[in-house]
């Protein structure tokens, strides 16, 4: 049986398309599954639990673009001060985060925050 390319296919299925050859120095840097990659990719980006999700919609808590960036920093400096799970107050709201993962646990509105007791963290941040 022949093969035949049709339109909008751009190889047939035994053609596989060139790639550039690189060494194994650019392969660690660029390549997405390197540990370099992810370490640089996880030092840039907080990341959300699903739990700190569903309780960010359902307590129409609204994070802003400069909200995240001041979270970012305090995760940085909550890092260097070696935590591992911070309570992190921005605008009002409160962040549980495991800071070496910059995964948000949880996230509580001021209500909510009212005569609750935080335990399993071992350091504390206001941010302004």
């Amino acid at each position: 049986m022949t093969q035949r390319v049709t339109i909008g296919e751009l190889f047939p299925s035994t053609v596989s398309p060139a790639a550039p050859r690189r060494t194994p120095e650019q392969q660690q840097v660029s390549s997405p599954g390197s540990s370099t990659f992810q370490k640089i990719f996880q030092d840039q980006f907080i990341r959300f639990s699903h739990h700190a999700e569903v309780r960010i919609k359902e307590r129409g808590i609204q994070l802003k673009p400069e909200q995240l960036e001041k979270l970012n920093k305090a995760i940085d400096k909550a890092a260097s001060k070696g935590a591992k799970d911070a309570l992190m107050i921005v605008a009002g709201n409160g962040y549980i985060v495991n800071v070496p993962n910059r995964t948000v646990v949880t996230a509580l509105d001021g209500q909510s925050m009212n005569e609750h007791v935080f335990t399993q963290i071992d350091s504390a941040m206001f941010i302004s």
